[in-house]
């Protein structure tokens, strides 16, 4: 038995080793390939999602309903499509005679065309649906910026804009481009509503303040507002082993704290100053697009779940994109909105290879984790 448990941990740490290289050398070869295309090798995916919901729910009824049950359905759909293609056809008939009484003009306003579509009083609302899933870098900030350019082309005031957004924040910078991104849309007089169904918190509430609309699932994480950094220093491992850090530079604030060399009082206080000052600016942000929180009383880099986040005024709402996005399906056109790069062989290789080993390692962990609360 004691052979088995020694072999098992083995077993376990060879399977760790090889999992980490391979992710590592996925991981490389994924990066690579990616840091060598341009913007104008992707293309935007849409769907419908109305299409995708009448899907489903045409797929259950021919489950669960008698045969009787779906050809009464099924007549009563084609004489609504048939009544539908009637009205349209006299509607396009009453257009055009329209068009015949009404005297040429030239429009000198670019705006006319829009603006007549806006007063139509049978005008179908869009929502377009975007995504953004945020790493420490806000990587996917190339996408967002792709995907939004593209729905300006053709969203007017009266649509919407959902974002589905998952985050748990990151560089500062990195993410002050991705709200600047929802911008905007704001600028362009576009509702947005933005989504949280895990967690928006540090520089994904950054973003996620802008929305008109703010909504999260009862167990959302929310918050988070403030500034964090940290860094390993080396300083008295290296002067142990005899080895000197020389740092040059020209301005006496060009390098504060160092990982290698000695920080000095003065550099840890203008280091921890620029903190500061980034937090002012994030406190500022907040209160502008969130007027009725008390940004003080938030903004200690606390966190809150869902409810407790709509009591501190930090969401209008406690819900999940699902429900906002069926709701919006009863009366909207609804349409998902994905901008995706051409992966190349090679990048296609490193992404599979991570998310099978990653998979593999998820599985493993879960069955250790199941093992430990039986014996418990």
């Amino acid at each position: 038995m004691e052979f088995l448990l020694d072999y098992g941990a083995f077993l376990l740490k060879a399977i760790t080793v090889v999992v980490a290289v391979l992710l590592i050398v996925g991981g490389i070869v994924s990066l690579s390939s990616r840091a060598k295309r341009s913007h104008h090798e992707g293309e935007l995916v849409i769907k419908k999602l109305n299409d995708e919901l009448e899907d489903h729910k045409e797929q259950l009824e021919d489950v669960l309903l008698d045969e009787a049950t779906l050809k009464a359905m099924a007549k009563a759909r084609k004489k609504e499509e048939k009544e539908k293609a009637k009205a349209d056809k006299l509607k396009a008939k009453e257009e055009r005679r329209k068009e015949k009484a009404l005297p040429s003009v030239v429009s000198t306003d670019a705006d006319a065309e829009e603006d007549a579509d806006l007063d139509d009083g049978e005008y179908k609302k869009r929502v377009f649906v975007l995504d953004f899933d945020g790493d420490i870098q806000a990587s996917e900030v190339e996408l967002l910026r792709q995907e939004i350019t593209a729905v300006l082309t053709m969203a007017t005031p009266r649509d919407e804009i959902v974002l589905r957004l998952e985050s748990g924040g990151g560089m500062v910078h990195s993410y002050g481009l991705a709200a600047s991104q929802l911008q905007r849309i704001r600028d362009k007089g576009i509702p947005l509503t933005v989504c949280v169904d895990r967690v928006a918190a540090s520089g994904g509430y950054m973003m996620a303040c802008l929305a008109d609309t703010l909504v999260a699932a009862p167990f959302a994480i929310i918050g988070s507002i403030g500034v964090v950094a940290q860094l390993p220093n080396f300083n008295r491992l290296l002067k142990k082993h005899d080895v000197d850090i020389e740092l040059f530079t020209a301005g006496e604030h060009k390098r504060t704290v160092t990982m290698f060399g000695h920080n000095t009082t003065k550099a840890r206080e203008k280091f921890q100053s620029d903190l500061n000052d980034t937090h002012v600016l994030f406190k500022q942000h907040v209160s502008r697009y969130r007027p009725n929180v008390d940004v003080q009383a938030v903004a200690t880099g606390d966190i809150w779940y869902g409810q407790q986040a709509l009591d501190h005024h930090l969401i209008d709402a406690v819900g999940t994109s699902d429900d906002m996005i069926v709701n919006a399906c009863h009366d909207s056109d609804v349409y998902h909105i994905r901008y995706e790069y051409k992966r190349s062989l090679q990048e296609r290789f490193g992404i599979a290879a991570q998310t099978a080993l990653a998979t593999a390692l998820t599985r493993v962990l879960t069955a250790l984790q199941k093992q430990v609360q039986s014996k418990g």
